[in-house]
């Protein structure tokens, strides 16, 4: 892992973060960040509603993935958080972090409460 690559997995684990371009891909038949850690989607978020059900608390573990552009590609978009920073969406539903994923690959965060779920393509 590269000195880069460790700085990004730490700032994901220790809140949002915001690129001015956000980068998502496909990994392991899931959506990722730049830095490689999973990306999730929350039940009680309403696709194309243009909000987040996940604010304060919930948001410090679950961090949302923050950006001023969309990242390129089908289906991806930004919402205004409560707090009015801009979140990443795909489909219509925020994009967010999982706090307790130690590593990329980690998906420690699919199933939670029956409400989170990796983000799939």
């Amino acid at each position: 892992m590269t000195k880069l690559s460790s700085l990004l997995a730490a700032l994901a684990l220790a809140g949002s973060y915001s690129f001015a371009h956000a980068q998502v891909s496909v990994q392991g038949g899931v959506l990722v960040g730049a830095n490689g850690m999973t990306l999730y989607t929350f039940d009680k978020d309403m696709a194309g509603s243009g909000k987040s059900a996940c604010n304060g608390g919930c948001a410090s573990n679950w961090p949302p993935l923050t950006a001023t552009m969309a990242p390129s590609g089908e289906g991806y978009s930004l919402i205004q958080r409560d707090d009015g920073v801009q979140q990443v969406a795909y489909k219509g539903k925020p994009l967010y972090y999982w706090s307790k994923d130690g590593k990329p690959g980690d998906k420690t965060g699919d199933g939670v409460n029956n409400l989170w779920h990796a983000a799939m393509p």
